[in-house]
């Protein structure tokens, strides 16, 4: 065992920097003076000093081996409030006939949207590429990591939990939909509103229509994409499937990636996980394998066996070592076999 999930740390600015870099996705771009703010944003979010729509979590992995950074993720506590809401399409179904033709047909339209008391979202899903076909599957274990953070910490998160999926984009890296829609109301390139979005939407509500879109008037390359997901992340899609996501019929403005969506008590790593007691169990057999996790202002968590009995769970000496548990500590044991997840943004 040499991989340990935890809390990010200022002294991981650059080696995040360098991972986010191989992908520069939206929320976890690679320009170091963003990611000090949001490593500085995470730190006192974990510490509690931050109200619960300013708070953002930044999770790591560690190859404890090499100390080296070789993956992140990360929660939004709550995404949408009074100040920056969150925006969607809803899509809907309208149906319209004539008595005279006896003719009818059904035209699903979209509904613009904005949520002022919105859910926690997950995103920033990164594994450096020379570690993504190792057999630990680190994308899963950093993925899965946050569920046990939320299992342990309920109250600092939404009841309702969302991510947004990355739909297919061309070879440059331009949405089709955002050229056939959202492109023709504000009349900026693709790339600079999704960055303009993160911290102003009011450009979004004051140049979107109100009324409803039929996508019968989208030219076929947009209505092809909308709703879809882009093929690198199809794992992260089938891995939310598993743990309960469901897709919402509700896509981005932008680049009309489906948005997923399930109650957070729902969530099987949550669901199926349970607190339980650091200790001593005579003639353990450590049978059971799934992530462990410990703490709120800072937190570390790894994949192990285990055995619990009445309450009390026995962890291999390694698992305690990584965790830095002492016995009657707290811990979140989250089974795995109950799981999967990713996104725009990346998951």
């Amino acid at each position: 065992m040499s991989f340990l999930i935890r809390s990010v740390r200022s002294d991981d600015l650059q080696q995040l920097t360098d991972l986010a870099k191989q992908f520069n996705l939206l929320n976890l771009p690679g320009n170091r003076k963003i990611l000090a703010e949001k490593i500085a944003r995470s730190e006192a979010s974990f510490a509690g000093e931050l109200p619960k729509d300013k708070s953002e979590y930044v999770f790591v992995v560690e190859d404890t081996e090499e100390n080296l950074v070789v993956g992140s993720s990360l929660i939004i506590a709550k995404h949408g409030n009074e100040e920056v809401p969150h925006c969607y399409f809803k899509i809907l179904k309208r149906d319209h006939f004539s008595q005279d033709l006896g003719l009818g047909f059904i035209h699903q339209v979209l509904r613009f949207q904005t949520d002022s008391d919105g859910p926690t979202e997950i995103g920033g899903l990164l594994v450096d590429k020379t570690y993504r076909r190792r057999p630990e599957r680190l994308g899963k274990q950093i993925s899965l990591s946050r569920f046990v953070y939320m299992g342990l910490n309920p109250e600092r998160f939404e009841e309702r939990v969302l991510c947004e999926l990355t739909p297919p984009l061309t070879e440059e890296g331009r949405s089709e939909f955002w050229e056939a829609l959202g492109r023709r109301f504000t009349g900026l390139p693709y790339q600079e509103a999704d960055m303009l979005s993160q911290t102003n939407k009011e450009f979004i509500e004051a140049l979107f229509p109100e009324e409803d879109i039929y996508l019968s008037l989208l030219d076929s390359k947009a209505r092809l994409v909308l709703g879809r997901v882009g093929e690198a992340t199809k794992p992260a899609q089938h891995l939310l499937e598993s743990i309960g996501f469901e897709y919402l019929d509700e896509v981005d403005p932008f680049d009309g990636g489906p948005h997923y969506g399930a109650k957070t008590s729902e969530i099987l790593p949550i669901k199926t996980g349970k607190k339980v007691t650091v200790g001593e169990l005579k003639e353990a057999t450590f049978k059971s394998q799934g992530l462990i996790g410990v703490g709120s202002d800072s937190f570390r968590c790894v994949m192990s066996s285990y055995e619990i009995r009445d309450g009390i769970v026995a962890l291999p000496a390694r698992a305690r070592e990584l965790l830095q548990v002492e016995s009657d500590q707290q811990v979140f044991v989250s089974p795995l076999g109950t799981t999967g997840e990713g996104g725009r943004r990346s998951s």
